[in-house]
Parts: C-alpha cells; sequence; structure tokens
C-alpha cells in the first residue's frame, strides 16, 4: 500500500474513482505552494511543478492504494499526458499522484486554473458561469 494524491477524476464521485478498488480514504490532502494546476481541455486536471517556484498549495483526496490496483486498474485509464510521479504533500510528507507529463507542457489545449486551488472549484466555477 502507498499514498496516492488523487485531484481529478479519482475523487470521491468522480469518474474513475471506481478504478481504485476501494482504496481507503485517508483524508483531505494539500500539496506544498509549489504546483500549478491545469485544465486540459476542461476534460482533466494537470499537476505540474511550477518552473519558475510561483506555485500554489492545490486540494485533493489521499488513499491508501494497493500497488497491484494502481498499476492494473488506475494508471492504464490515465490520460497521455499524464505520468506518475512524487508529490510534495503540505504537511511534510510526499505521496504519489499524476503529474503533467514535461513533453506536454506547451500543449495548446492547457488552461491554466491555478487560482482555482482544486479540480473540484474550477468545475464549479464553470457549472456556474451563464
Amino acid at each position: 500500500m502507498v499514498h496516492m494524491f488523487l485531484n481529478g477524476g479519482g475523487m470521491k464521485g468522480g469518474n474513475l474513482h471506481h478504478l481504485i478498488g476501494g482504496a481507503p480514504f485517508v483524508g483531505p490532502a494539500t500539496t506544498l505552494p509549489i504546483y500549478r494546476l491545469h485544465s486540459v481541455g476542461d476534460d482533466h486536471p494537470a499537476l505540474q511543478s511550477a518552473p519558475d517556484g510561483q506555485g500554489a498549495a492545490i486540494e485533493g483526496e489521499l488513499y491508501d492504494i494497493d500497488l497491484t490496483v494502481l498499476r492494473t486498474s488506475l494508471l492504464p485509464a490515465e490520460p497521455a499526458d499524464l505520468e506518475l510521479g512524487v508529490v510534495g504533500m503540505a504537511d511534510g510528507s510526499e505521496a504519489l499522484g499524476m503529474r503533467l507529463r514535461d513533453d506536454c507542457a506547451d500543449l495548446p489545449e492547457l488552461i491554466d486554473i491555478t487560482a482555482h486551488g482544486s479540480w473540484r472549484a474550477y468545475r464549479a466555477s464553470k457549472a456556474e458561469a451563464p
């Protein structure tokens, strides 16, 4: 078992949540303030280390996930522009998490949504917009 930071479809209520195999919910979690958060074509979020160090804390959920479930269920469903990496958490710990691949940093469909602080907040703002 390993801690996995989820900030998109794998979170409770998300379209990928069923893929985490009933992994125990550790609790809400926040990253260190060193990340940018992007919407990739309004389809999924992408966490990126802030290249200039000017990032923000990003909210998500922490799960204790079985490595077999991660390898055989969740990872195959992740978009090609994301890769598994280590995410620094606000409490000083580290967790696995999906991050934007370096070679995808210039995708034209990236929208910086860091100011929203989370994928859920961004999606909620889109739902409220006229």
